[in-house]
């Protein structure tokens, strides 16, 4: 009865990992190697890894990162500079920013756009632009909706309401996005992608923040809104151009979640309502977890978690206390704006173009170790600079635009990095999970850094910040170590990029 139960059960609505992607179940997940089979990847020169830059995806990648980063300030600083000049109390605007808690939440729902079929729009578009283009709309609709809202009204209900439209609306764009990236674009290209993704962030930050209050000074917070709404369109044609991803997943990944679908279509003395939900929370949740640690192992897998939640502990811990910091050493508002803020917008372009040619040439963990040594290098700048008597406005500009090259060079080398750990079969759901972690730890340290300073000074504070680094540079080391060669983590465009099946294939890659 289990085995013949465990074939006859289909739960309703569950869309099992053979049924979403469009390899045979028998095939491997590794993404293609650029290599050819066998002996040591061919070398890398600089301008074969500058010309990663022409790949189409990585173009396009420049307008899905501006879609992706449009919403962020209009649904934040933005729309509270609206609320405060009608008058809207500061409490109250506060509160509202709490729909951004949305953006920390999102891996709740990533399982589901990892497996959901929408209709129609699906079969038309495929798993992940479909799910970009729902997003997308409910971005504009939502802007649109905005632009017609009236904060003086006396109830800021309706507001709110949207708000968390476009907040949750704009989170899902990124699961989708993310995904995409991933999938798009094999391993070595994907510090590129990143790369273009943040600029294209970018530029919409600025939009978002100094283009909407410019439009808004010359004709009103409803044009503002509604020119924001008309630009959330360039994301949507983009979704409509590019092509979707082709869908694999590796054999382990089909293997093990047969078994236990089987599992619990072997227990037909459960209600088929429990079955069919417990069938979707395994398929859509545990699975992923299941899949991370049978493709790497335990102890690997274990030392991947530490040095993603350790890889940017300096940068959340020195950032929060950056502006007092400037304003305790002595600099003015204007030249905050002026040096910290204009140079750091340039040098953060420059890190960033750097950051995906570095990627491409040098591998994931030579980036990951460059970047971290950046960033230390920049936090004992900050330390000379605190013990300086008079740093002036030049000092402040070297140190901020190193900084923000160190921090735009760890960050797009993490991102690629992340975008390597995850499986073809459960992209959206991985990828949210360790954007998730890698940012966790960096948050819950940072709450003490007042304290630090308030107690031991700033240049002991930098020094502490620097040293944060040392675990993740120890994990870099020891991965290098002990990785398999077959991960492609040491070796540039051509290396190869996937995590192997068994251990035994494991061990037979090793050095």
């Amino acid at each position: 009865m289990g085995a013949r139960g465990a074939r006859a059960f289909t739960p309703i609505g569950y869309r099992s990992l053979k049924s979403v992607v469009d390899t045979p179940a028998d095939t491997s997940a590794d993404r293609p190697a650029d290599g050819p089979a066998g002996g040591a990847p061919p070398q890398v020169g600089w301008w074969q890894a500058v010309l990663v830059y022409r790949e189409p995806k990585v173009l396009a990648m420049l307008f899905l990162g501006f879609s992706a980063g449009l919403p962020f300030m209009l649904v934040f600083s933005t729309l509270s500079a609206w609320l405060r000049s009608e008058g809207i109390e500061r409490t109250a605007i506060g509160m509202l920013s709490w729909v951004g808690l949305i953006f920390s939440l999102k891996f709740f729902w990533a399982p589901v756009i990892d497996r959901l079929a929408l209709p129609l729009l699906t079969a038309w578009l495929g798993r992940r632009r479909s799910w970009m283009l729902v997003a997308q709309i409910g971005i504009a609709v939502a802007l649109a909706q905005l632009a017609g809202s009236d904060p003086s009204s006396g109830s800021l209900l309706p507001i709110a309401a949207v708000a968390l439209l476009l907040a949750f609306s704009s989170a899902t764009q990124d699961i989708a996005l993310d995904a995409w990236r991933i999938e798009s674009a094999p391993v070595a290209q994907q510090g590129a992608m990143a790369a273009g993704y943040q600029l294209g962030y970018r530029v919409a930050i600025m939009v978002g923040s100094a283009g909407a209050l410019w439009i808004a000074a010359e004709a009103g917070w409803q044009a503002a809104y509604l020119t924001m709404a008309a630009l959330a369109g360039i994301g949507i044609v983009t979704t409509l151009v590019v092509s979707e991803p082709v869908h694999s997943a590796p054999r382990v990944s089909v293997e093990q979640e047969q078994r236990a679908m089987a599992f619990i279509a072997s227990r037909p003395h459960w209600p088929r309502m429990l079955r069919e939900a417990g069938a979707w929370f395994t398929g859509a949740v545990v699975c992923p977890f299941m899949d991370f640690f049978a493709r790497y192992g335990a102890k690997l897998a274990v030392l991947i978690l530490v040095l993603v939640g350790t890889y940017r502990l300096t940068d959340f811990t020195m950032g929060v206390m950056a502006n007092p910091f400037y304003l305790d050493v002595g600099y003015t508002l204007k030249e905050i704006a002026a040096v910290a803020k204009f140079f750091a917008a340039f040098a953060t372009v420059l890190g960033v173009l750097a950051a995906g040619v570095l990627v491409a040439k040098l591998g994931a963990l030579r980036s990951l170790a460059l970047g971290l040594a950046l960033t230390v290098v920049s936090n004992l700048a900050f330390m000379i600079l605190a013990l300086l008597p008079d740093p002036g406005a030049v000092a402040l500009a070297l140190v901020v635009s190193g900084d923000n090259i160190a921090m735009a060079v760890a960050g797009t080398a993490l991102m690629a990095y992340l975008s390597s750990l995850t499986s073809p079969a459960y992209t959206a759901t991985q990828y949210a999970l360790f954007s998730s972690l890698y940012a966790l730890p960096g948050k819950l340290l940072m709450g003490f850094s007042g304290a630090f300073v308030d107690r031991f000074g700033y240049p002991l504070f930098f020094i502490y910040t620097s040293l944060l680094s040392v675990p993740a540079l120890i994990m870099i080391v020891w991965l290098w170590r002990v990785a398999p060669r077959g991960l492609g983590w040491r070796h540039g465009m051509h290396a190869r990029a996937a995590p192997r099946e068994s251990e035994g294939q494991e061990q037979a890659a090793r050095p």
